[in-house]
């Protein structure tokens, strides 16, 4: 029996997962990705408030599957899916598959506010944590030169949305206000440096318990971090953030973390896309309409009497639809009926500083130090490698004691060769 062509489109927690667990002997397998390797996304405020270097939280896909003959990689970005042919179109040119599998995850959702998009900073891949970071570092350079009346919206930071990514950066960049920056910058008055968290729901941590939220916003409001919630923002142009209610900021500094689409691919059946760009998938995660597409992980919608909006976009959801989706392709092809797909929800959690964490389990809710420490444990057991596991150690562990890090290079462009010494 000929092997099976299995195109899977995203590399992922999901992608990842799914193509390492696709049986060689059954399944000839291509990975597409815009981008070269597989991003740990939990870590990337780490990377964008200079914690952690990026290297450390990314994977080269020939090197995670270099054991893997039956896997190829294709650095593309897919552009069509045509079903009735069993095709994608990609920037190499047009590929067939008898299963394709669609882990494209979603990315920053701006509701449709162009000026928003254009001028404040994502935080969906690690190359936007790198240009995060170089901003912040470029404006503590240019406040130095400033005069004392120019300098406040080049020390206001507002981080809009206080779901785990926007508490969690609030926390760092609170920690590096009060035990790095000082010592680097020793002219800037950093007590005038503020952290500002909105949200437009009444809490932070809002689908967490009330013990998370409770003890989030403490955490961070003794951090010295200004919480504006049950606001909206409703336009900023690189210098004024403005909300629902009149009240205006002025700031250089915006990172958006308040929602996310679906990384949605054209070609495939609109009953299928829901409103936030997510695929309508079934128990085992077929595309609805389909017979050989499948979706899985942030971009799959699946309806289920626990779930009927679907279940969470979180990497614990993603990568166990990956193990179902593997394990059914090969019941399904020798003949046996596949397993529907069942979350087990095993709690959430955030860290919002040094010893500060919370951690909701189904049958526990706590925080600080001990949730901390379960947070980082956690944490390091999803990275990929060994050797990756244990150069975030040593760094976290030198930071804890330290309370510095040496990681606060600004990596950008410099000028034209071609233009030097004219």
């Amino acid at each position: 029996m000929s092997r099976k062509k299995v195109i899977i489109i995203g590399g992922g927690f999901a992608g990842i997962q799914v193509a390492r667990r696709l049986d060689p002997s059954l399944y000839e397998v291509t990975l597409f990705d815009k981008i070269n390797h597989h991003q740990f996304q939990p870590l990337f405020y780490q990377v964008a408030t200079s914690q952690i270097e990026p290297a450390n939280i990314s994977f080269p896909f020939r090197h995670i599957f270099r054991n893997k003959k039956h896997v190829q990689i294709r650095f593309a970005e897919v552009s069509l899916i045509s079903p009735d042919q069993n095709r994608i179109s990609s920037g190499i040119g047009e590929f067939y598959y008898d299963i394709l599998i669609i882990a494209t995850g979603c990315r920053t959702n701006f509701f449709g506010n162009r000026e928003i998009c254009k001028h404040s900073f994502p935080l969906k891949t690690t190359y936007d944590a790198i240009k995060i970071r170089n901003h912040t570092l470029k404006t503590f350079e240019k406040i130095i030169s400033l005069k004392e009346d120019e300098r406040e919206p080049f020390l206001n930071l507002v981080i809009v949305g206080a779901g785990a990514t926007g508490v969690e950066l609030a926390g760092a960049y609170a920690e590096i206000r009060k035990n790095v920056l000082p010592k680097d910058y020793h002219r800037i008055d950093f007590s005038k440096f503020q952290i500002y968290l909105v949200e437009g729901s009444r809490n932070t941590l809002n689908t967490m318990s009330n013990k998370a939220k409770t003890a989030s916003e403490k955490y961070l409001r003794e951090m010295g971090v200004q919480i504006l919630t049950e606001r909206f923002v409703t336009a900023y142009d690189g210098n004024i953030l403005s909300f629902n209610n009149g009240e205006t900021i002025r700031t250089k500094t915006v990172i958006w973390a308040a929602g996310v689409t679906g990384n949605y691919i054209n070609g495939l059946s609109q009953d299928c896309r829901t409103q936030t760009n997510r695929i309508k998938v079934d128990r085992i995660n077929k595309v609805i309409g389909s017979d050989n597409i499948y979706a899985i992980g942030d971009v799959a919608f699946m309806e289920t009497s626990k779930y009927p909006k679907g279940h969470p976009q979180v990497a614990n959801v993603a990568i166990n639809q990956a193990k179902n989706l593997a394990k059914n392709l090969t019941r399904i092809i020798k003949g046996h009926s596949p397993v529907e797909y069942e979350y087990r929800d095993w709690g959430s959690m955030a860290t919002i500083g040094q010893n500060k964490a919370v951690v909701d389990f189904p049958f526990l809710n706590f925080k600080g130090y001990f949730a901390w420490f379960i947070w980082m444990f956690l944490h390091l057991m999803l990275i990929l490698s060994v050797r990756n596991k244990l150069i975030v150690f040593i760094n976290w562990a030198w930071i804890y004691f330290s309370k510095n890090s040496s990681l606060r290079l600004i990596l950008t462009d410099d000028k034209d060769p071609c233009h030097e010494n004219q």
